[in-house]
């Protein structure tokens, strides 16, 4: 019984170093155009929804997930990878602000640090995975979270157009 292990061991040994396998390579993230959902959101939500547009380096910047969920405090999600492949979202609710901030950042906690950022007071909150800009405007709070450097969620954040119905 044990000859008949250490044979399948060494089956398994030989397998697993002359079969190529590459763990680190994930599948690309597809890039989703979230024209239809901005128009239809800016329709349905109580507040005015953001978006960015004429971000720097549009071009490099990749749409990869959007959603709106009416039900869930009228949430709006509009995830992004930015130039260098960090994470970025744009999140809004009209949930209380410090639970949805907590949610959508992953647990960071508020500084004592704003920024003027194309007319708005931003309030930097820090994170151990994402750090946040928020924005608390009157029934919602607006959310720039993600991996992304400092810099990048300011550069979106500068971005934002809000609108409350489609063009």
């Amino acid at each position: 019984m044990l000859q008949s292990l250490a044979v399948i061991g060494i089956a398994a040994a030989v397998i697993y170093v002359f079969v190529p396998h590459d763990d680190s390579a994930a599948p690309p993230l597809k890039a989703v155009n979230y024209k239809v959902e901005l128009s239809t959101v800016r329709r349905a939500a109580p507040y005015p929804v953001a978006a960015p547009v004429g971000l720097p380096d549009q071009a490099k910047w990749k749409a990869t997930s959007v959603s709106y969920d009416g039900a869930k405090n009228d949430a709006w999600h509009l995830g992004f990878l930015d130039p260098q492949n960090q994470y970025v979202a744009v999140e809004q609710s009209t949930a209380p602000l410090d639970k949805f901030v907590a949610e959508v950042s992953r647990s960071a906690t508020k500084t004592e640090k704003s920024q003027q950022i194309a007319g708005a007071t931003w309030t930097f909150w820090d994170g151990p995975k994402y750090d946040a800009l928020v924005r608390q405007d009157q029934g919602h709070t607006t959310v720039v979270t993600g991996t992304a450097p400092y810099e990048q969620l300011v550069a979106m954040a500068g971005a934002l157009e809000s609108k409350r119905t489609a063009d």
